[in-house]
């Protein structure tokens, strides 16, 4: 079969162009080191997906990369609000100097009108509202510059809810879930046509956004918690929730939340992934799961490398006895069809 495009539910790139001071996205068009550039994406069939903007917390030292984070201290607030801004600005700019590559998107017509040119279609995401305050001035502002999606909290507290650490094995159910502004949050995201996205809320969390939202249960970028229990995974009956409002869960390319011993090492076949998408098709459907990476925000499997490797994924969905039908519709069609219930 013709490889298919990709929609990915979610990268870290505008974060990582940010810490290394590029504030236009050059690099991105000149072949960066790291998961997404211009020349891997188009090697890999990667057509579009979510840019994340996250704002990093002070560093305690060097981690081990080969260990599963744990808890993470909250953000000085005024350098999350600057940094928010920053990022978002990085992909206005490339989207403005290189529109034939690459495009801000704001619905799934748009989508589709950047696919039809070439260019990747961008919708503008933010991983973790520290750079927002409780009174949601800035959501309107990020909204009428083109924020489609966001996540309450990353995996850190915040004035907006408790995120679920990164420990294993153990459950998501880790403490309290979304306050007061929280709450007013989601409420407001859904009157704009804003994805809420579960990726990061523990499970209390999760349970209070289904109470609050009308809009189908997102999650951009996770994985199954029978297979891996990582607290960032999602239970059988948080899955079995998704399904009834007709949700969609992208899958996570993070190898500590695909394997089965949860540590962050990325010798793992391809098999894993796929086992992952199986369990989560049998509790969403062939409609409820997708694609997200993680890119440049996580250790990917080896073999993949960067977003060029994405066909290799494709081969192991190939070799599992995926049609082309079913195949087409993980990688791109899914995503279309919840985007377009969520933002238009």
């Amino acid at each position: 079969m013709t490889l298919p495009a990709i929609f990915d539910g979610h990268n870290d790139l505008l974060s990582q162009l940010w810490a290394d001071g590029d504030h236009c996205g050059a690099s991105f068009f000149s072949g960066r080191t790291g998961d997404i550039s211009l020349q891997a994406c188009r090697a890999g069939g990667m057509a579009g997906g979510f840019f994340a903007i996250w704002a990093p917390g002070e560093k305690a030292g060097a981690p081990d990369p080969m260990a599963t984070y744990r808890a993470f201290t909250p953000i000085d607030v005024d350098k999350a609000h600057r940094v928010t801004m920053e990022q978002a600005a990085i992909l206005i700019r490339m989207a403005e100097a290189r529109p034939d590559a690459i495009r801000l998107c704001r619905t799934v017509d748009e989508i589709a009108a950047a696919r039809q040119a070439g260019a990747m279609a961008a919708i503008l995401h933010i991983e973790g509202c520290e750079g927002i305050g409780a009174d949601l001035a800035e959501l309107q502002v990020y909204h009428a510059a083109g924020l489609r999606s966001l996540g309450p909290v990353w995996s850190r507290d915040n004035i907006f809810g408790h995120g679920v650490p990164f420990n294993f094995p153990a459950s998501p159910d880790t403490g309290p879930g979304l306050t007061e502004a929280g709450k007013r949050l989601v409420a407001e995201c859904d009157r704009l046509g804003v994805l809420v996205d579960l990726a990061h809320l523990n499970e209390v969390g999760f349970w209070d956004v289904a109470a609050i939202s009308s809009k189908p249960l997102v999650s951009t970028h996770s994985a199954a918690h029978a297979l891996c229990p990582a607290t960032r995974n999602l239970t059988d009956r948080q899955l079995d929730a998704m399904a009834e409002r007709g949700g969609l869960v992208g899958l996570n390319f993070g190898v500590a939340f695909l394997r089965e011993d949860g540590v962050k090492n990325p010798d793992m076949g391809v098999e894993r992934m796929v086992r992952h998408l199986d369990h989560l098709m049998a509790h969403l459907g062939e409609g409820g799961v997708a694609l997200g990476s993680d890119f440049d925000g996580t250790m990917i499997p080896g073999w993949m490398e960067s977003a060029a490797g994405l066909p290799k994924l494709v081969a192991g969905m190939q070799a599992a006895g995926y049609g082309p039908a079913l195949i087409e519709r993980i990688c791109w069609g899914n995503w279309m069809d919840l985007l377009r219930r969520v933002i238009g």
